[in-house]
């Protein structure tokens, strides 16, 4: 800025062929009106007041990379999208017609305070390259989806989290790099944010697992690549959420950990009659569950063969409700690891509840061999006292020779 301070963003653009591109420029953030100017709408910027200059513009309403065209059709040289209160530091970066930088919510109140207090404020941006080792990573995106399960309260909602942040993704040659139709350049690659972006990365490892375990059902394969996610981030500190630690409903077992994932040691299966007794757990009626699986079968009978059932899902979901104490879950694990594996289980309780795992060591004899265990979860809090609250923990199973194989799962339990 004018005055010598540094607001410090983030670009896809380098500068480095533009001379002009570092040049000095009057700053502008156009208020006022109610015609959008605050966020580039198009058309809402005066050629007037911002032909030549730095124009700031707010994140949200519009696309980000239409507001830098709102800048460009104004006359404008140069942008920088500040982000809100509601983005705080997100910093998802976006090609962009002109040049441009992004900056987080404490840096956009600091270059908004500096146009409001100075007459002739003035800025120009410096490329300082690529800065590595800094930021925390993986971390929780702002827009990641967030549980918990609406629909089905036993089964613990997200199962993961994958990259989704500032990807480089292949792209098509009839656009160019921002979408809009008014950008000519053409590219093979550009930069993308969202679910969309997750989800290759969830699908390349799960291609990954069924090509080292072509023999795996779906459910082996999501078991390998939840219980071997990590919890943790490249610091080994916890996975961060802005500016908390992240919790069940935002990480569910974790960060995807693709080398882990082919060597789980063990594995949560589901077979295909396991999800006709879930459905019917669920009250799914008769010709629901037809349109679904072709099968014609009575729920009444199933349930009366199959009472306190649960789906053999590698996370844990518990609801207490009202009047409820404790529930009792059974899970079974397949030994996919080392023929003779046995392991020991390590158990962090959710606050306000405690966890009974029995037995508390699996001894495997030989590979695909089966075991169950069964998990009491109680309820230590008065229900009458608040109305509804959460808890957290993991359950993790640990072989006992090797140390590598470390088969976790989340537990979440809600009050309601």
């Amino acid at each position: 800025m004018g005055n010598g301070e540094f607001v410090y963003g983030e670009s896809l653009f380098p500068g480095k062929r533009l001379p002009s591109a570092e040049k000095e420029l009057e700053l502008i953030y156009v208020t006022g009106g109610n015609n959008g100017s605050e966020v580039c709408f198009r058309g809402s910027l005066p050629k007037a007041k911002v032909q030549g200059k730095m124009v700031v513009c707010d994140r949200g309403v519009n696309g980000r990379a239409e507001k830098g065209l709102a800048v460009k059709e104004a006359g404008g040289a140069a942008m920088i999208l500040a982000n809100t209160e509601i983005n705080l530091e997100e910093d998802s970066v976006d090609a962009q017609v002109i040049p441009a930088t992004e900056v987080g919510y404490a840096e956009a109140v600091r270059l908004k305070t500096y146009i409001n207090t100075t007459s002739h404020p003035r800025a120009r941006i410096i490329f300082g390259g690529t800065v590595i080792g800094r930021s925390r990573a993986p971390e929780v995106a702002q827009f990641s989806a967030r549980g918990p399960n609406l629909y089905d309260d036993s089964i613990l909602k997200p199962d993961m989290i994958a990259p989704g942040v500032n990807i480089i993704a292949a792209w098509p040659q009839n656009l160019g790099p921002t979408g809009l139709p008014e950008d000519t350049r053409r590219v093979n690659f550009t930069v993308m944010s969202g679910t969309s972006m997750a989800c290759p990365h969830a699908s390349g490892i799960t291609a990954l697992v069924h090509s080292a375990h072509p023999g795996w059902t779906p459910a082996a394969i999501k078991s390998a690549i939840m219980t071997s996610a990590d919890a943790y981030d490249h610091r080994g500190k916890p996975i961060m959420d802005g500016n908390k630690p992240a919790a069940v409903f935002a990480i569910g077992a974790g960060h995807v950990n693709p080398n882990r994932a082919i060597d789980p040691g063990l594995i949560y299966d589901i077979r295909p009659d396991e999800y006709v007794i879930h459905f019917c757990t669920l009250g799914y009626t008769r010709s629901e569950i037809f349109t679904i699986t072709h099968r014609n079968v009575s729920c009444r009978d199933i349930l009366k063969m199959n009472r306190g059932f649960s789906l053999n899902y590698p996370s844990i979901s518990v609801v207490f409700k009202q009047g409820m104490k404790s529930k009792m879950i059974t899970r079974r694990l397949t030994n996919v690891g080392n023929p003779y594996s046995v392991y020991s289980v390590q158990v962090k309780s959710p606050e306000g509840v405690k966890v009974r795992v029995k037995p508390r060591r699996l001894i495997f004899k030989h590979i695909n061999q089966s075991l169950s265990y069964r998990i009491w979860v109680t309820s230590r809090k008065n229900t009458q006292t608040k109305k509804i609250s959460f808890a957290e923990g993991e359950l993790t199973w640990i072989n006992a020779y090797n140390k590598f194989h470390r088969v976790r799962s989340p537990i979440s339990v809600t009050w309601k």
